[in-house]
């Protein structure tokens, strides 16, 4: 046998043993490992029998737990034929108990409705509400036996029980007021015990009663009112005065009533309703407008009378809205209503359902039932309350008829306007902090107590109307300020603005246009002002319409045209100094001096008015007064120099000079009347403005061989036609010479291409911009460059090159060609 064969067959013996294991083999060294035999070989058989044993056990407890199965299957059987006859007896048990618990509520039913009926016939009203409770709960439970005719025998019955003691308590209720609640004592108690009858009725048969009661209320109000003689509107307040005796008289009969009922307040709703309607008819009837005194009277009694009805029932602070009509939402309440009684129903439904066995039939009429339902259409009532507003339910008929009081209105503030303006001195008082007239805040004043006797009126259509009116009277007062200005003009300004004749204003006309400018400036914020406090009381649905932008338009209007007045004004004081630079022979001058006796003129005038239009003026204003001065002096000192008949060179350096001092005393303006803020912006807008006369007089300097090209460079956006006017100004220039200098500058093209911008106005020379091209390049033999020419330019006096007026030609060059523009009148006479 081999080794491998050997191992296989002690392997399976030990398997078949359980236990013993083989020694290591070495295949090297060829030797085996025979099986060791344990001494506890003989537990093998021991297992074998305790195997046997467990299998027998197990077969004993299956027998067993079938053996059991099988008698709970028989156990089982058992209980359930026990059991099925239990099942029978407790539901024929339960069914003769809901038998005799439904004939034991019949009975009561039966016997409820017979007393019902006799309490009916006696009147006997505590009982019967008592009763009605009693027969409404055991109805309920009868609702899944209507079709029954027993059943519905009964609930017939019932029915016509209920409505003869509708027509008891309506019969009854009758009496109340007549007189007869004092003959027979014990009527009104009848009467409070109705009261509770009614309640445990349907919430309709409340409705009708007070609906009822407060129409006969107001019978002899109806009588009294529509008769030929207190049908008028002065009568209104007599109306108010006949109801609030009424429910003072009659407050101790009203007692009656339950408090849930709200009898006086439903009353005065019907009162309200009704008056409002005679009202109307009164105001329609009318055959011409009514009287305004008598109107706003009437109104005024029938704010105060809503007030009173608002704070007496505690209503109108809860809502703004007005006038509500009681009418149009009584279906909608009783329909309301009749929805909460369903749905205390159906909670009292439920809680029925979910009640345990009752112990006997008389505790089901504990059962909150109508009592639920009660309580539910009271709440509802007094939340109904709370939502009417009383403020409007009258008044508001009288805001179609209220347009004559505009009238008189818009009349009274107009006249108070026409004389404040004949009062007002148009001065201010010395020690008035603002510089405003008076009649300004006047106008305010009275547009302020106008809109307050509005408001207490009305916040409607009205209040929105005599908005309007207050726009009329403010635009009125802007034209009274806008013709108290000045009138006429001369210059640019009036060209620009279209102002034609001549202007001259003293000291007292240039405080005056700046009161004006001041005052319109005031009522400019306040008209803004006054739009929002007429928006936040007006009518939410109207705030849109309220806009005060045209009279703020109309005030802006004045300011602009005040300050154009104000500084055409001041350019009319400077015609007799323009006109002395004229008389001044400037082609004869033999030496320059110091700046002429004209600049010193214009320095007087200006160091004279400027510091009192600093104080007076703002500095938004004063600051925009100061621009239309620089742009109206300079141009017009620049026109002033062709208005001289020659210039010689002395002269030109005279005129330079001149134009230096001009220049300095406009920027030494702004300090002159305190103003601070952007003088730095005014001094680069003066400098702009003074430099086109200096570069005209720096080309009447040039010699006559560089005129052309020294115009070209100075003045590139120059024309022909003032080319021709400067080289008649030059002294010595004769005409041959002057038409071949023309014809050569003809040919040569009238500007330079490229034309460099304006350098800063300094007293030393500039530094040189970079040479553009010649736009002819024939001129090249005569002059290099434009930088020569700017350099030459320089040194022909104490001012310097400089281009600054571009922007001012060339919109008087485009405006040549037009019929219409701020310099039509320049060119286009």
């Amino acid at each position: 046998m081999s080794p491998r064969a050997i191992s296989l067959s002690t392997m399976r013996l030990n398997n078949r043993c359980g236990h013993g294991y083989f020694s290591c083999l070495s295949w090297s060294g060829i030797r085996y490992s025979l099986p060791k035999w344990d001494l506890k070989s003989n537990s093998g058989t021991k297992a074998k029998e305790d195997l046997a044993a467990a299998t027998r056990a197990v077969e004993e407890l299956m027998y067993k737990i079938r053996e059991i199965k099988s008698k709970a299957e028989q156990s089982e059987t058992m209980v359930q034929e026990i059991c099925r006859d239990i099942k029978k007896l407790d539901f024929a048990k339960k069914h003769i108990t809901t038998t005799i618990t439904a004939l034991h509520r019949l009975t009561m039913l039966v016997s409820a409705v017979e007393q019902l009926q006799v309490m009916a016939s006696k009147r006997q009203y505590k009982e019967a509400a008592a009763q009605l409770e009693a027969v409404n709960q055991l109805c309920s439970h009868f609702e899944a036996y209507k079709d029954i005719p027993k059943i519905t025998e009964l609930r017939e019955k019932f029915k016509n029980i209920r409505q003869i003691l509708k027509s008891h308590v309506f019969s009854d209720f009758s009496s109340l007021g007549t007189g007869k609640e004092t003959e027979e004592s014990n009527l009104l108690q009848q009467l409070a015990d109705a009261c509770l009858v009614v309640d445990a009725l349907e919430p309709s048969v409340r409705e009708e009663l007070v609906k009822n009661f407060c129409s006969r209320e107001l019978t002899s109000y109806r009588q009294i009112f529509e008769g030929a003689e207190l049908a008028k509107l002065d009568k209104t307040e007599r109306r108010y005065a006949w109801i609030k005796r009424r429910l003072r008289t009659n407050e101790e009969i009203w007692k009656i009533f339950p408090p849930s009922w709200h009898v006086p307040y439903l009353l005065c709703i019907q009162f309200c309703k009704l008056t409002r309607t005679q009202i109307v008819e009164i105001l329609d009837n009318l055959k011409e407008k009514p009287d305004v005194g008598t109107l706003l009277l009437a109104l005024q009694r029938t704010l105060e009378f809503e007030e009173e009805l608002a704070d007496k029932f505690g209503a109108g602070t809860r809502s703004k809205e007005a006038g509500n009509d009681f009418e149009d939402t009584g279906e909608t309440n009783n329909q309301a209503i009749s929805d909460i009684r369903k749905k205390y129903e159906k909670k009292l439904a439920a809680h029925q359902g979910s009640e345990s066995k009752e112990k006997d039939g008389q505790k089901d009429l504990l059962v909150p039932g109508a009592g639920l339902i009660k309580l539910a259409a009271e709440n509802y009532l007094s939340a109904l309350m709370w939502q009417f507003n009383f403020r409007g339910i009258i008044s508001s008929c009288f805001e179609p008829h209220m347009v004559v009081y505009v009238e008189l209105e818009e009349k009274t503030l107009m006249e108070n306007l026409e004389k404040l303006v004949q009062e007002e001195t148009w001065d201010i008082e010395e020690g008035t902090q603002t510089n405003i007239l008076s009649s300004s805040m006047q106008v305010f004043l009275i547009i302020r107590r106008s809109l307050k006797r509005c408001s207490a009126l009305t916040k409607n259509q009205t209040l929105l109307n005599l908005f309007k009116v207050f726009q009329r009277v403010l635009k009125a007062y802007a034209t009274k300020l806008f013709t108290r200005l000045p009138k006429g003009g001369t210059g640019i300004v009036a060209a620009a603005t279209g102002m034609d004749g001549q202007i001259k204003t003293s000291d007292r006309d240039e405080r005056l246009i700046c009161y004006i400018i001041n005052t319109a400036e005031y009522c400019h914020k306040t008209a803004g002002e006054l739009a929002e406090n007429v928006s936040k009381i007006i009518d939410p649905q109207l705030v849109d319409a309220v806009d005060m932008s045209e009279v703020q338009d109309e005030f802006s209007a004045v300011i602009t045209k005040a300050l154009v007045t104000l500084v055409h004004g001041l350019e009319t004081k400077f015609d007799a100094e323009m006109a002395a630079m004229t008389r001044i022979p400037w082609a004869t001058l033999e030496s320059v001096g110091d700046q002429s006796a004209y600049i010193n003129s214009i320095n007087t005038i200006l160091t004279s008015s400027i510091p009192v239009l600093g104080r007076l003026l703002s500095p938004i204003y004063f600051q925009f007064f100061l621009d239309k001065l620089a742009s109206s002096l300079g141009p017009r000192f620049y026109l002033n120099i062709f208005k001289c008949k020659q210039i010689s060179e002395t002269g030109a350096q005279q005129m330079l000079l001149d134009t230096q001092a001009i220049k300095t005393i406009l920027l030494d303006i702004p300090p002159l009347g305190r103003q601070t803020s952007g003088a730095s912006n005014y001094s680069k807008f003066v400098s702009r403005e003074m430099s086109k006369a200096e570069a005209l007089l720096k080309v009447i300097l040039s010699p006559i061989d560089s005129v052309a090209d020294t115009y070209r460079a100075l003045l590139p956006e120059g024309t022909p036609s003032e080319f021709q006017r400067i080289l008649e100004l030059k002294v010595g220039l004769k005409r041959a010479d002057q038409q071949s200098i023309l014809d050569d500058f003809d040919k040569r093209g009238p500007e330079i291409s490229q034309p460099p911008p304006a350098p800063p106005v300094l007293l030393a020379v500039p530094t040189a911009p970079p040479a553009p091209t010649i736009a002819n390049p024939s001129s090249a033999g005569v002059i290099a460059s434009r930088e020569d020419v700017l350099t030459r330019a320089a040194a022909l006096g104490r001012g310097a090159a400089t281009t600054g007026f571009k922007r001012f030609l060339a919109l008087t060059e485009a405006a040549k060609d037009r019929k219409d523009g701020p310099f039509r009148k320049l060119f286009n006479p």
